[in-house]
């Protein structure tokens, strides 16, 4: 599982997710029905945009750098070094979802994280997500993660409650729920997204 929301991503857990960042605040359940799928995605996805707009000119050109802070021993605090790193990872993962259910409902039964990458070694693919993405500016990562953002929420307005959250619905899924792959690329990693950016804020304002 990817180690920044591992808790979280499939095979479906149960779990929270902190949208606030601070403890017994805004804590919501992980979404178990359509509605509350979708109305999670939506709420994080905005209380992420909401927090860069809000970001500095100096949160912005500062480097990140959690060497100190230790906040987590995942690969991701010393891989992504800027906000641009961290949109289009959450676009990159955007776009494995939308190709495996792509794949799946023409009848292709894929993996989910493309050969040669398995759950052993999926962080080797994100450090090529990252390498891939060094010349796509910032504004150009904020569109397309705005694109992909619009793509999965409407797609996933396409399935019923039952064919997200039933198991064995649909063969190419595999034992989970399709529904857990979409709450673990939208609110979870949004949710993801949000701490690490508050850490970087944090760490901003002990410069």
């Amino acid at each position: 599982m990817y180690d920044e929301i591992k808790k979280t991503m499939v095979p479906p857990v149960s779990g929270r997710l902190r949208v606030s960042g601070k403890k017994g605040e805004n804590i919501m359940s992980r979404p178990q029905s359509k509605t509350d799928l979708l109305a999670a995605a939506a709420e994080n996805y905005e209380a992420l945009n909401a927090f860069i707009a809000s970001m500095t000119d100096t949160e912005l050109q500062t480097p990140f750098d959690f060497t100190k802070m230790r906040p987590g021993k995942e690969a991701h605090w010393i891989r992504d070094k800027n906000l641009r790193d961290v949109l289009i990872h959450l676009y990159e993962w955007h776009r494995l979802l939308l190709n495996w259910v792509s794949a799946g409902q023409n009848g292709e039964a894929i993996s989910f994280l493309p050969a040669p990458y398995n759950w052993r070694t999926y962080g080797t693919m994100n450090e090529e997500f990252w390498k891939k993405h060094q010349d796509t500016s910032l504004e150009d990562a904020k569109k397309m993660l705005e694109e992909s953002h619009k793509e999965v929420m409407a797609l996933a307005e396409t399935f019923t409650n039952e064919e997200l959250f039933n198991k064995g619905v649909y063969a190419w899924v595999g034992n989970s729920a399709l529904g857990s792959y979409f709450v673990s690329n939208t609110s979870s990693h949004y949710a993801w997204a949000l701490k690490k950016l508050k850490a970087h804020r944090k760490n901003c304002n002990r410069l």
